[in-house]
């Protein structure tokens, strides 16, 4: 099990499970050995359809009849990319009543345990943590916001990849990106045999989505100054 890093220029993983709760748009719910897809969270994500309070800690038998349950969700990228799937979420609990996937409210929940998963591993989260995890001002907007800069803008993506260090050579089959939170932007670099992603992070870290687009246009400019320089010295 690794640590949850420290704040920086990348999400704390208790910030990162955070967001793809916020940003989910589906969830499987696991209980009484019964799978059930909730395709409809209405934008307000799995801490809208599901209210997580602590364990039972009162004096005597905690209540009887409360049902075991799991959440289970994944993080995709919205880019077409490979291996689209960034992360898993798994938060278990229990329930007072057996679930309802039909119900308008807000069903309640004793948290259990909550795992993000990713290619770097397992990492446990806290309920502790998790409530004080801001929620990145990008988190919901994710989707939009790079499929408009790779459909909309694409001739972008190559001014990008100068900011990377060391330049990548001549393997790098394609670009894309694969992320971005307030602290930057993530790219992918595909080759023949695999990929890899790296971090281009921001100037400033961004408090409001409103101002996301001042730091794509400060990378930008960093990698024209980058490019012409290199063109004087050669």
């Amino acid at each position: 099990m690794r640590r949850t890093p420290v704040h920086g220029d990348t999400p704390t993983v208790a910030e990162r499970a955070r967001s793809v709760l916020a940003a989910a748009h589906s969830m499987t719910v696991v209980t009484d050995g019964r799978h059930t897809e909730v395709q409809h969270l209405d934008g307000s994500g799995v801490m809208g359809h599901v209210h997580l309070h602590a364990p039972f800690e009162g004096r005597g038998a905690p209540p009887a009849g409360r049902v075991p349950v799991r959440l289970e969700l994944t993080d995709i990228a919205p880019t077409p990319v490979r291996d689209r799937l960034r992360a898993r979420v798994t938060l278990t609990g229990l329930l007072a009543a057996p679930y309802d996937p039909d119900s308008a409210e807000s069903t309640c929940m004793e948290f259990g345990q909550c795992v993000l998963e990713d290619a770097s591993g397992r990492t446990f989260v806290s309920l502790a943590e998790l409530e004080a995890a801001d929620l990145d001002p990008l988190a919901t907007s994710e989707a939009g916001l790079l499929t408009h800069l790779v459909d909309d803008h694409p001739e972008l993506v190559p001014l990008l990849l100068r900011l990377v260090h060391p330049l990548p050579g001549r393997a790098v089959r394609r670009v894309v990106p694969v992320g971005i939170d307030r602290h930057g932007l993530t790219l992918r670099l595909e080759h023949a045999t695999g990929h890899r992603d790296v971090r281009l992070p921001f100037h400033k870290t961004v408090r409001h989505i409103d101002h996301v687009g001042p730091q794509i246009h400060a990378l930008l400019a960093a990698s024209r100054r980058l490019s012409h320089t290199r063109h004087l010295l050669t």
